[in-house]
């Protein structure tokens, strides 16, 4: 897979410490020395890793697959340099035998723990998302709607792997199908739009376009149940119908309001709840609410396909 750079800075801050980081296959990778830098007294990290490897006979055999050579900038210019991912970061830390990486160690151990538990009462899981969404300034009403948006979205891609979808690339594929048939752009071309990066795109979508969102994948998940596809280029054509829906429904609202239901709003600057709020108490804003309202209670009930 080529590497792919994110614009924004190189460095990240832990501990007190840089750890220099690269953006490679989609997520942030890090230099594994500088980590071990950060969690110990060591002057000489490289030789600090190479014991590490000697002692640990697991790590030192899993190495192959946790670390990646990343060309990373020093002062000699650019180098290679072995780099983690965040999940290769947590397999390194759980190895230093250090005291300063106790702490990490029993955070990973509490999170673990948090797993089980939310394995056996799947309950737990959508209660810590909801504390998340909180935490991170979105209103009930929309993180309400955000966990809609996710169970029918699972809905929608159990019903592909049950049909013999199985390749990650063929679910992107048949979702950016969808996006563009409802919203007129395809998940990549919105991010943009809205001005995002690396952020979920649906974590930045407005309370209404998360509607049309769960219109149009419960619409497609409908129809897979009712024309059961076998082939990529029927699954591909059942998407566009479902979105379609969700685009006959969203045309028909912009008519009847004036406005578009696609936004290049964003939460990256001020919360949802903060945005929503000052949106709610400008007297401009008060006949476009009147009409949604009026739409609204059917459009959710349309998305809220089981």
């Amino acid at each position: 897979m080529a590497e792919e750079e994110k614009e924004d800075t190189h460095i990240a801050i832990f501990r007190g410490k840089a750890i220099r980081r690269k953006w490679f296959n989609e997520e942030w990778w890090f230099v594994a020395t500088d980590i071990v830098s950060a969690l110990t007294d060591s002057k000489d990290p490289n030789g600090y890793l190479k014991d590490m490897r000697r002692r640990d006979e697991g790590f030192n055999e899993g190495w192959g697959q946790i670390a990646t050579p990343l060309k990373i900038m020093t002062s000699g210019g650019e180098q290679l340099i072995n780099c983690v991912s965040t999940k290769g970061a947590f397999r390194l830390i759980q190895s230093i035998p250090s005291k300063k990486a106790e702490p990490f160690k029993k955070w990973l151990a509490q999170v673990g723990y948090e797993r089980v538990q939310e394995i056996e009462n799947p309950e737990l899981a959508q209660e810590r998302m909801k504390k998340l969404y909180e935490l991170k300034g979105y209103s009930k009403d929309w993180i309400d709607k955000r966990l809609r948006g996710i169970a029918i979205r699972q809905n929608l891609t159990e019903e592909w792997k049950i049909r013999g979808v199985e390749q990650e690339t063929d679910f992107a594929i048949l979702t950016a199908e969808i996006s563009k048939a409802t919203f007129g752009m395809t998940p990549a071309e919105y991010k943009r739009f809205k001005g995002l990066k690396n952020e979920n795109l649906r974590d930045h979508m407005t309370d209404i376009e998360l509607i049309f969102n769960m219109l149009g994948e419960a619409s497609t998940s409908e129809i897979e149940k009712a024309q059961n596809p076998d082939t990529i280029e029927e699954h591909l054509e059942i998407s566009t119908k479902g979105g379609n829906v969700a685009k006959i429904a969203r045309i028909k609202l912009e008519q009847e309001t004036g406005a578009p239901v696609v936004t290049d709003e964003n939460y990256l600057d001020s919360p949802e709840i903060k945005k929503t709020e000052g949106f709610l108490n400008d007297p401009k804003s008060a006949g476009f609410m009147d009409k949604l309202k009026k739409k609204r209670k059917k459009l959710i009930e349309q998305a809220e396909v089981v």
